[in-house]
């Protein structure tokens, strides 16, 4: 899939050759040789912060310089002046081409900076041609275009400019000034000859009433103005004002892309051919560890494409993140276990106003009791748990007598509980009459369908009843959005004020908003709640100290594993101060919050070498630099880690800290 393209034009005509030969024997060759460009990993320029390349600090470089030697161009590495001020190598290799392929590269601030040079030979650079390369990222196995690049030759550029001019003078030929078309002198004339009561108002600002130009000749203004108007002019012009976009296409065959420009920069080679040093920032995901690129492209020549350019191999970004620090050891919690565990459910049976019998057809308690008989049957299966006894627990709402309410309460406890009781019954002759019996070889009759069958028999039910459900319904209001804040604040004072809960119903009658609470509110009291007491099977003791994995934090371990940074402090947060916190503080750049639990924890290495990067992301050098050379001292495979990541690199360029060993001392000029 393409994105919205960002168009880079970059004028080269300064490098381009001119020859008076047709282009045609060039195109002939590209095709002979299957020429392409070619695409590299960039080498390690200079940045300005803006992300523009800064030639200011590369020509500064003195620690590669190149030179003229026995005739062939060599290549000086770690140059260093001698007394004479010459520049004298420490090493000398000949100078080649060295095209890469891949490269570590850095995660950092949940970004990926993918930096790789496009080079174009001299025989694909014609000062007639427009070359359109086409770069293509691949991330997790889904390819998707990056912004193109287009290479404008000088004639080529002139062409399309002259385009431009071409159809602005067509444009500019279109008349919008409409009474041009209108024979003003024969129109004045008429107008003095038949009308002179008319004509003095030639030069006046006053208008004329149509009416008294209609009155002496029986015609209108407009129809004398039409009869004295050039139709044929107005119909050429009209039609030039529907030829725009077809002579835009006619004169501007090559269209100028000017949208979404990108200044970046060209180098032009010693050979003839450029470079381009292309940089392309990503978001970094979940589970990105590499990422591949590819070019292709077309050579234009006008608007007819005279080649097509061959896509490159592709060249592979495999992307170092800090999520390798990551400790992956399993963490473990303390718990309790109880042999006695509870499980609870609460269903709203609908009751026939002062009546306690359960009607499935009454309102929605068919589901209501359904949803309960599939709890029931989900407990009896469960391999865990034995169940020992339900309680039942029926409440009513506020309306009628307290001592009503109260009977009315226990009545309908104990006829749910009924209910339940000949479903349990039920449940166990079925499960007898669907396991049957079966012999095993000590001759005994068991299976586990009537090991259950039994236990749903033996189960005890209680009965209990709260008369009035006063505590939910100050939530019930609370929440409810219907009721102004004034209605809850009645509701609040007269509930704190009023002791006798009949007294208080009645005086609630009486206030505007009692309607609604007692036909949305109210049927949401009348509840019927479950409690089943279990034990554990197998458990003697009442309570079991056990040590068990802790899920949630590994969860966050694996989010840190997986470079979902966001979800891993999430996960992790409420174990601070940890170290797997520390990373993923650290890959999303939260530097105070890093070394505020880093500087808690223990000096390992894994420790040591994360401080150095946050120290040396706040510019306290002779900090970093001390917790880098002690990392080493604890685990010398940090010092080749060192050159993964850019806060520590600078550090061993800077401090040439790779001339150090882990056991000498560190550099005092810090």
């Amino acid at each position: 899939m393409r994105k919205d393209t960002k168009i880079i034009i970059i004028a080269v005509s300064a490098v381009l050759a001119v020859f008076s030969c047709a282009s045609q024997k060039k195109v002939k060759q590209l095709q002979e040789q299957q020429m392409k460009a070619d695409i590299n990993i960039a080498d390690d320029y200079a940045y300005r912060p803006d992300g523009e390349l800064d030639i200011d600090a590369m020509a500064k470089k003195d620690s590669v310089v190149s030179f003229e030697f026995f005739g062939k161009q060599v290549t000086v590495m770690d140059a260093v002046k001698d007394e004479n001020g010459e520049m004298v190598a420490h090493d000398v290799i000949n100078a080649a081409v060295v095209t890469a392929r891949f490269r570590n590269i850095a995660e950092r601030h949940g970004k990926i900076d993918l930096k790789f040079d496009v080079t174009v030979p001299k025989e694909m650079l014609d000062s007639k041609w427009q070359l359109r390369f086409y770069p293509q990222m691949t991330l997790l196995g889904e390819t998707s275009d990056l912004d193109p690049i287009y290479v404008t030759g000088k004639d080529y550029r002139k062409d399309q400019l002259r385009g431009y001019q071409l159809y602005q003078k067509y444009i500019d030929s279109i008349i919008t000034d409409t009474t041009v078309f209108i024979n003003r002198h024969l129109l004045e004339t008429f107008i003095e000859r038949n009308i002179p009561s008319l004509a003095k108002y030639k030069n006046s600002m006053e208008t004329v009433d149509p009416k008294t130009f209609e009155s002496d000749l029986g015609v209108t203004g407009q129809q004398a103005i039409d009869h004295y108007t050039n139709w044929m002019r107005v119909r050429y012009n009209r039609r030039k004002i529907r030829n725009k976009d077809k002579m835009f296409h006619k004169y501007v065959k090559a269209p100028i892309r000017t949208e979404g420009l990108r200044l970046d920069t060209i180098i032009t080679n010693p050979d003839g051919g450029m470079t381009y040093a292309y940089v392309q920032t990503i978001n970094t995901r979940p589970k990105l560890k590499r990422a591949d690129v590819t070019l292709a492209g077309e050579i234009f020549e006008g608007p007819e494409k005279v080649y097509s350019i061959p896509q490159t191999d592709p060249i592979t970004f495999y992307i170092s993140s800090l999520s390798s620090f990551t400790d992956g050891r399993n963490k473990y919690r303390s718990m309790i276990v109880y042999r006695q565990v509870e499980a609870n459910s609460a269903c709203w049976v609908d009751f026939e106003q002062g009546r306690s019998e359960v009607k499935l057809d009454l309102s929605n308690n068919a589901t209501e009791i359904a949803r309960i008989k599939k709890n029931l049957h989900g407990l009896l299966d469960n391999e865990t748990f034995e169940m020992d006894s339900i309680n039942v627990l029926a409440s009513c709402s506020p309306e009628g007598s307290i001592i009503t309410n109260a009977k009315l309460a226990q009545a309908r406890a104990e006829s749910v509980t009924g209910y339940f009781k000949d479903y349990m019954r039920h449940v166990a002759d079925s499960m007898r009459r669907e396991a049957g019996f079966a012999v095993s070889v000590d001759d005994s009759y068991k299976t586990s369908e009537m090991s259950s069958a039994y236990k749903a028999a033996d189960i005890t039910f209680q009965s209990t009843s709260r008369a009035e459900n006063w505590d939910p319904l100050d939530k019930l209001v609370e929440k409810d959005e219907t009721l102004t804040d004034a209605d809850k604040q009645d509701y609040k004072e007269m509930r704190s004020s009023i002791g006798d809960v009949d007294a208080l119903e009645r005086q609630m009658q009486g206030r505007p908003w009692y309607k609604h609470v007692r036909e949305t509110l109210y049927p949401r009291l009348r509840t019927v709640e479950f409690t089943f007491h279990m034990h554990r099977r197998g458990m003697v003791k009442d309570t079991v100290h056990s040590t068990v994995l802790d899920t949630a934090y590994m969860a966050g371990v694996e989010a840190l594993k997986d470079r979902d940074y966001e979800l891993a402090i999430t996960k992790l947060r409420p174990y601070s101060p940890d170290y797997n916190l520390a990373v993923a503080y650290c890959a999303m750049d939260y530097n105070v919050s890093a070394q505020d639990i880093l500087e808690q924890l223990p000096e390992t290495a894994e420790v040591d070498y994360m401080l150095a990067l946050v120290y040396a992301r706040k510019g306290n050098s002779t900090a970093a630099v001390k917790r880098y050379m002690s990392s080493i001292q604890k685990n010398p495979s940090y010092k080749f880690r060192g050159n993964l990541d850019p806060e520590i690199s600078e550090l061993i360029k800077r401090y040439r800290l790779d001339k150090v060993g882990a056991e000498d001392d560190i550099p005092v000029d810090l």
